[in-house]
């Protein structure tokens, strides 16, 4: 698709975001606001593929941003393995829970409620940049200006871990769907070829595979309806 035939063409970024952040600021901290619902990922648990980065001695401790931190379940894993861990998560009831899980589990991890757009990055500053689940909850307009802020935060070297939906998990929506329905409809799907069409102008991508299916309560999180991908800068 041609630029001037994007969907969103024509149209200011501060236009385009304002058809969706309405329903975000609400639709998070009431998807937040339980958490006793039956979620998979509102467990402690990592994802299965960070912890296996961690524990191969693929990612070695340095200074972490988890972008999109949740409950916090990544970062303090992140923390309690040597990291130095920034969360930042649009719902204030995901930091709220997030702080309160991190005091209890003894872990140092400073958490930010914003929009990952509206936090000063310091440049060049962070050795890992961790998304579960943050990129495929991104309108389309917003995908490479996604993309040259993760890479912007990065030192040289740095490591890109992230998990997205696979097509059979995300909402089936077109880019065009998105701008005529003004949802994301819960999150959109990649395929492996355009998940590296996106990412290889700014990283090296050194994997993507489906992500390992994990027994809820076991050590990590981990389900096959995600990708995982890890690439560097």
């Amino acid at each position: 698709m041609k630029v001037d035939q994007h969907p969103w063409a024509g149209r200011s970024t501060a236009e385009l975001d304002a058809l969706f952040t309405g329903r975000q600021n609400e639709w998070w901290d009431e998807f937040y606001a339980n958490r006793t619902r039956p979620v998979p990922f509102f467990g402690p648990q990592p994802d299965e593929n960070l912890a296996a980065w961690v524990r191969d001695g693929t990612l070695a401790p340095g200074k972490a941003l988890d972008l999109g931190s949740g409950n916090g379940r990544n970062a303090i894993f992140l923390a309690k393995s040597g990291f130095d861990v920034e969360g930042i998560d649009y719902s204030a009831n995901a930091v709220e829970w997030a702080k309160q899980r991190a005091r209890e589990a003894g872990a140092n991890v400073r958490f930010t409620q914003a929009s990952v757009f509206d936090v000063s990055i310091p440049p060049a500053s962070y050795d890992l940049v961790y998304d579960s689940g943050c990129f495929h909850h991104m309108p389309p307009h917003r995908r490479a200006d996604y993309i040259a802020l993760v890479a912007g935060a990065l030192k040289p070297g740095g490591w890109l871990g992230m998990t997205c939906f696979r097509p059979e998990g995300g909402s089936g929506l077109s880019d065009e769907e998105v701008y005529e329905r003004e949802t994301l409809g819960g999150g959109l799907g990649y395929t492996e070829a355009r998940l590296r069409e996106l990412w290889s102008g700014a990283f090296t991508i050194v994997g993507v595979r489906q992500m390992q299916e994990a027994p809820q309560g076991g050590g990590v999180f981990g389900k096959s309806f995600l990708w995982t991908m890890l690439a560097r800068k």
